[in-house]
């Protein structure tokens, strides 16, 4: 338990804890049932009450309303009652939409919540930070967000941004209290929420979570996952606005030629109202938000997490793809499966390890002292775990941490260290890995002296080495022996093995903490190999980008050979294709790096610097460019880059906060994935879109056409709000959820900046729209010479229902017939379809209703009147499909 003063200013906490093995989940349960969640108060939720009211703000539907109560006035209730009725069913569609969306955001926002490291029932675990309580005890690492305000118990090098608090921006050196009894708290050993560790490692007591935090007290900074709207939205709402114009003017011309041929007031202000309520796509964006987050939940289930809508749209335009080798392409379970020492190299595999076990047990060996080192200058942990085969209970070892540290420790137990060496050692410091000084160094204490063990990049600890250690003797490291380690290292790369150097230096009994001493003068002992297999998934993941004209870029900090034999492996290193390193790059300028960029298929041995600027050459060069990351200094690029991709399992969280998605299982085939849900995201954009315009707009021409050719309005009021109503709403819902067409992976990305309507759709919604007003009117005036008005516009009702409708299932394709896509291959659009169409029906053939909806009976010679004008639009879009997009194609 801990509880904090106020003492002369200063705060003071006691712990009544002395092992610190952290909370039970049982008392942790407790108390944040007491203290509720660790999250900062978010603003005022919208509650559904309130977006159903909401929905008849819009200011058509307003209109609308005033045009219904004028219909009360008037007596006429039967149209007043329908179009409340039609009002309110509109609501209803807008509220389900809006709901939806509304409860997609909230999942996304509780999947892409922070995660945090805690010490629960005495061993690390990962929770979400929300469920972090007092005296919770967590672990900080370099690239980790401090999910709650606490007291430092350990510090190894901790240094901590704090500029979200302070504005300033030199991260701050922090130390642990130097008696966690009676601990002082001063600002050198606090930690506080939502601050950054941008270096080093250590563990904290939490002493405040959620609105008691600094954080919380000065402001509520979570911002909604959601944000702005998307591009393309935005671009949609302009055109709304465009379209609201131009049918506003079409209605008036509509409503004033109406008036002038002798029709009343009223009757045509009800009908310019109808009219401009079916002619103006306000549902449009709610679609267009509806069908991305149904997009999000559907990359979800292939472990893509979206945290940012926008990324939808850019991902279907990813013309090139950087990711990292390790974990991506690759399974990240290194196993160790060569090692130089003594002079010689030796192979692990199978029962040779044994042999390399009996050669640790002689005396002096650099093998004995490789693997001690490889395991005291080392993270990950071992943890033992009791598993049932059949009746037996047997105890299973597993290695935790980083795969590569996680790897070096199995070997180096599997060797025959003892464990109770490792766990009885004294480590009194560490000097942590970063990407810049490729090692990592302990210092430990062993019978009284201390000495320093060092592992790294072969290249970089050569340099820092003067001696090697043979057959129990400290000798001269000469340049023949750095020559020839520096071959084996090459020839290990060359079978694609991961390979770290491991060296140490006995030190004075004092001595500066600082790396520049420390590091310098080393004793070289020998060499690591291991092998990290590329994932099965992966081949046909990059054989799929090709085909869909996807360039994948490997980016890698591994040595050059090792990365080459990786990428060939896997089709990436094409025959043309280039591999430079990291030197390579400080060599060139970026003029000379973009004229060579579209031909590099290889980065290694890259620093996260690199990232960025190969990211901003690629982005110059024109291209979409997805780039993963997982660590703190991977953050710029990823925020640089079109697509930032996050590693879920082994990133940072302030990786996955650059980011716009996380891969939650750290996968490159997810990436193609998600590139693929994104094109099919678009494509159904489009589908509704093709659809809504060109029937609202064979709406308006009809009423618009037939005004100038002096006809009697070919539909009541009630009928076009009833066509709104039955053939915008499902069938365009259905059409988001349109299942992908074959060949969507085979097809080039589509360009960033193109315009919605390219490709030939605006001038095919342009066409469709003619055609649909063409068959209507056409069915109107024909049934005109044989029928009655109201068999006219009953006739006209039906051509336009069922034009509308057949037209729903063209839009799922723009290069294929209706018929070699299939037509039961959408069944929500069979099933929207056929719902609608009985609605339809119901009009025409339930008596109350076709006294409402001014309708009559057809007979079967009019339905053949229908059917044959509906089908004008249907056989000449076909004819459209079958010849001219082809020919559009070929050019």
């Amino acid at each position: 338990m801990s509880y904090g003063k106020k003492q002369m200013q200063q705060t003071i906490y006691y712990f009544d804890k002395t092992d610190f093995t952290g909370l039970n989940s049982q008392e942790a349960q407790k108390r944040l049932l007491k203290y509720g969640p660790n999250i900062l108060e978010e603003g005022h939720k919208v509650s559904p009450l309130q977006i159903f009211l909401n929905q008849f703000q819009d200011f058509m539907v307003m209109v609308l309303l005033a045009a219904t109560l004028i219909s009360a006035l008037m007596g006429e209730l039967a149209d007043a009652l329908t179009i409340t009725i039609i009002v309110i069913l509109n609501a209803v569609l807008g509220f389900i939409q809006e709901c939806r969306t509304e409860q997609s955001l909230e999942a996304l926002k509780k999947l892409a919540a922070p995660i945090a490291k805690v010490l629960r029932d005495g061993e690390q675990k990962e929770i979400e930070a929300s469920q972090i309580v007092i005296d919770d005890i967590i672990i900080l690492e370099a690239g980790d967000k401090v999910p709650a305000d606490a007291v430092l118990i350990e510090s190894h090098n901790l240094e901590v941004d704090e500029s979200i608090l302070t504005g300033e921006s030199v991260p701050v050196h922090k130390e642990a209290v130097n008696n966690v009894k009676r601990a002082v708290v001063t600002d050198s050993n606090v930690v506080y929420m939502g601050t950054i560790v941008t270096k080093g490692r250590g563990k904290a007591i939490v002493t405040a979570t959620g609105m008691q935090t600094e954080m919380g007290k000065i402001a509520g900074m979570i911002k909604d996952i959601e944000g702005d709207e998307t591009p393309l939205q935005k671009r949609l709402n302009k055109l709304g606005k465009v379209l609201v114009a131009g049918a506003l003017a079409i209605c008036g011309i509509v409503i004033v030629l109406g008036i002038i041929r002798g029709e009343s007031l009223y009757y045509m202000f009800l009908s310019g109202v109808s009219l401009a309520v079916a002619a103006i796509p306000e549902g449009l964006p709610a679609v267009v938000t509806v069908s991305l987050a149904i997009g999000v939940q559907r990359m979800l289930k292939r472990n893509a997490l979206i945290r940012k809508l926008p990324a939808v749209e850019t991902l279907g335009c990813t013309n090139v793809i950087c990711t990292d080798k390790t974990g991506t392409l690759t399974e990240n379970k290194m196993t160790v499966t060569k090692v130089f020492c003594d002079e010689e190299v030796f192979e692990v595999k199978g029962d040779k390890s044994k042999e390399i076990a009996k050669m640790r047990n002689k005396e002096r060996s650099a093998f004995r002292k490789m693997v001690e080192i490889g395991a005291l200058c080392n993270n990950a942990k071992i943890k033992r775990e009791k598993i049932k085969i059949g009746k037996e209970t047997l105890e299973e070892e597993k290695y935790i941490g980083d795969p590569t540290e996680a790897a070096i420790l199995s070997f180096s137990m599997k060797s025959g260290l003892s464990l109770e060496l490792v766990e009885n050692i004294k480590r009194m410091e560490e000097i942590p890995f970063d990407s810049d000084r490729k090692r990592m160094s302990v210092i430990v204490e062993i019978n009284g002296e201390k000495y320093a063990y060092v592992k790294g990049a072969p290249d970089v600890i050569l340099d820092l080495c003067t001696y090697k250690y043979t057959e129990g003797r400290e000798v001269p490291l000469t340049v023949f022996d750095k020559k020839r380690i520096l071959d084996i290292n090459e020839s290990f790369g060359r079978e694609a093995l991961r390979v770290l150097a491991f060296a140490y230096k006995k030190l004075p009994p004092k001595f500066p903490m600082v790396a520049e001493f420390i590091e310098k003068d080393l004793v070289f002992v020998g060499l690591e190999g291991m092998i990290d297999p590329p994932r099965g998934e992966v081949y046909g993941a990059v054989l799929k980008c090709k085909m869909a004209g996807i360039k994948p870029v490997m980016i890698t900090g591994d040595h050059k050979i090792t990365a080459t034999a990786i990428a060939k492996e896997l089709k990436i290193l094409g025959e043309n294709d280039k591999v430079i390193t990291g030197q390579d790059l400080d060599n060139m300028e970026d003029k000379d790096l973009e004229k060579v960029c579209t031909n590099i298929s290889v980065y290694a041995r890259v620093t996260p610097k690199h990232k960025l600027r190969i990211v901003r050459v690629l982005k110059n060069k024109g291209f979409t460019v997805a780039m993963t990351g997982d660590g703190v200094n991977d953050a710029p690029a990823l925020k640089e880059a079109d697509i930032g991709i996050a590693m879920g399992k082994g990133g940072t969280e302030v990786a996955k906060e650059a980011s716009s998605m996380i891969l939650l299982d750290d996968n490159f085939a997810t990436i193609v994935a998600a590139v693929e849900e994104g094109r099919i995201i678009y494509d159904n954009i489009r589908k509704f879109i093709r659809f809504l315009l060109s029937c609202n707009l064979g709406e308006v021409l009809t009423m618009f056409f037939a005004a100038l050719m002096a006809l009697k309005l070919p539909l009541a009021p009630i009928q076009i709000l009833m066509v709104n109503l039955v053939t915008d709403g499902l069938p365009a819902l259905a059409l988001g959820m349109d299942p992908p067409e074959k060949d969507i992976m085979m097809m080039r990305p589509r360009n960033a900046k193109e315009s919605v309507f390219s490709r030939g759709l605006g001038i095919r919604i342009i066409i469709v729209g003619f055609l649909m007003a063409l068959s209507t009117l056409g069915a109107y005036v024909f049934a005109l010479s044989y029928g009655t008005l109201e068999k006219a516009r009953t006739i006209a009702f039906a051509t336009l229902v069922m034009v509308e409708l057949i037209h729903a299932f063209e839009c799922r394709s723009e290069r294929n017939l209706i018929f070699e896509i299939g037509i039961f291959t959408n069944p929500y659009l069979v099933l929207a379809v056929l719902t609608s169409f009985l609605l339809f029906l119901a009009t025409i053939y339930i008596p109350p209703l076709s006294v409402v909806f001014k309708t009559t009976v057809l007979t079967g010679y009019d339905w053949l009147v229908v059917v044959f004008f509906s089908s004008i639009e249907f056989v000449f879009n076909n004819l459209y499909t079958a010849y001219i997009v082809p020919l559009t194609k070929a050019k």
